[in-house]
């Protein structure tokens, strides 16, 4: 049986001012349920047989104004069920929440994510946002961004893209920004912000960009050189950048991040036990004696700063945003001293602490380790992350195959 829905006059109850109320009618399969509208009306104004207000009733206008858009609104309703063949009830239909779509521009929404991943603490992620956004901007000719989220189709997309490109971009960044737009709209669905059915990316698809980098990962022989180096004689700095080096190939490709973020605390007979930072997953892996030779170097600065390495100190970097600069700047301090470094062992590649995290990948990947284990131990959520940091069959490999085939 299909739904009815009217707007009558309730003459059955009269309120305080001697008038009916206004109610929303909604009947379904023998049952019926009704809401207030809020409004109320004097009986003698209305017209029953017509279901409707009487040409003398006050504020005609306004009732008539009322009636149309809640039966409007009901109406739509009860079309959208019927398409989707979707199941509901008298009651249901007239509970449901309204799934309203809130006006906001793009230009206020990324400034509210912004903020709130800063108030959460997640500085790195913040920034990522604020990078898409200042991206946006640029192709916006600096102006605002006062559109809304179904401003952005797939034209739009597209004419992003040659922009980017017309700018010498390369199609690494464009992944990276449309990865973090789709993501800001997602964001957007999820808030009621924009309509899903507007989505861009589920016909602009991001697999037409050629995001394969170039091999970071060291030889294991490169790898050996760094980590047998004698750096006794080089400054504090020289030194620190090498123990973290080796710390992070010793520990699971531990990142600079999270190397800088531990404490005593994160040691547990023998064990080293943290979560990381980017993705807050769990990670358990034995010490090595090295490693705990580089830990023990540091002792005397654990007990002043409460971290392992001299990266952060307790009583300096104590918000979320202090910590995130200091380590940033750092980065490009430590790995000014490790491309010094490679010159001087005569490694050509681009050393940097994230090149130590590819190589320990690597390496095992190419030693026969399962690459669910390596997954493992780098902390990521899904293999399909490990496969991006693996590099790809050396030539080398491939030719030795090929003798095969004669």
């Amino acid at each position: 049986m299909k739904a009815s829905v009217s707007v009558i006059c309730y003459k059955h109850k009269v309120l305080a001012n001697g008038e009916s109320p206004l109610m929303l009618r909604i009947a379904k399969d023998g049952k019926r349920i009704m809401r207030s509208l809020g409004l109320s009306v004097n009986p003698i104004y209305w017209d029953f047989g017509k279901n409707q207000p009487k040409s003398n009733c006050p504020n005609r206008n306004l009732i008539k104004q009322l009636i149309l858009k809640t039966e409007m609104e009901y109406q739509s309703k009860l079309l959208q069920k019927e398409m989707k063949e979707e199941e509901f009830t008298a009651s249901s239909l007239i509970h449901e929440k309204k799934d309203e779509i809130k006006a906001m521009t793009v230009d206020d929404f990324y400034r509210l994510i912004i903020k709130e991943l800063k108030e959460k603490g997640q500085i790195g992620t913040s920034y990522a946002y604020l990078n898409s956004y200042d991206t946006l901007k640029n192709f916006n000719k600096g102006k605002k961004l006062n559109y809304t989220f179904s401003y952005i189709d797939v034209t739009f997309c597209k004419n992003f893209e040659d922009w980017m490109r017309r700018k010498g971009n390369k199609d690494t960044t464009l992944s990276y920004q449309f990865r973090t737009l789709r993501a800001a709209y997602n964001r957007a669905i999820t808030a009621k912000v924009v309509s899903k059915d507007k989505n861009p990316f589920t016909e602009f698809k991001l697999s037409h960009l050629n995001t394969k980098t170039m091999k970071r990962a060291l030889s294991k022989n490169d790898i050996l050189k760094i980590m047998n180096a004698d750096c006794h004689d080089k400054s504090e700095l020289s030194q620190l950048a090498h123990d973290l080096f080796c710390f992070s190939y010793l520990c699971g490709g531990i990142s600079l991040v999270d190397m800088a973020n531990l404490t005593p605390l994160n040691i547990i007979e023998g064990r080293l036990i943290y979560q990381r930072q980017k993705t807050h997953g769990n990670i358990n892996l034995q010490l090595s004696d090295k490693a705990m030779q580089i830990i023990n170097k540091y002792s005397n600065y654990q007990k002043e700063a409460d971290y392992f390495f001299p990266i952060l100190h307790c009583k300096r970097h104590i918000t979320p945003m202090q910590k995130h600069n200091r380590v940033r700047k750092f980065c490009l301090h430590i790995n000014h001293e490790l491309k010094i470094l490679a010159k001087e062992l005569n490694i050509t590649a681009n050393v940097t602490t994230y090149v130590a995290r590819h190589s320990f990948a690597t390496i095992l990947k190419k030693s026969g380790v399962n690459i669910g284990i390596i997954s493992q131990a780098l902390g990521h959520q899904d293999i399909k992350t490990t496969q991006i940091y693996l590099s790809k069959f050396d030539n080398e490999q491939v030719d030795e195959a090929m003798k095969n085939l004669l």
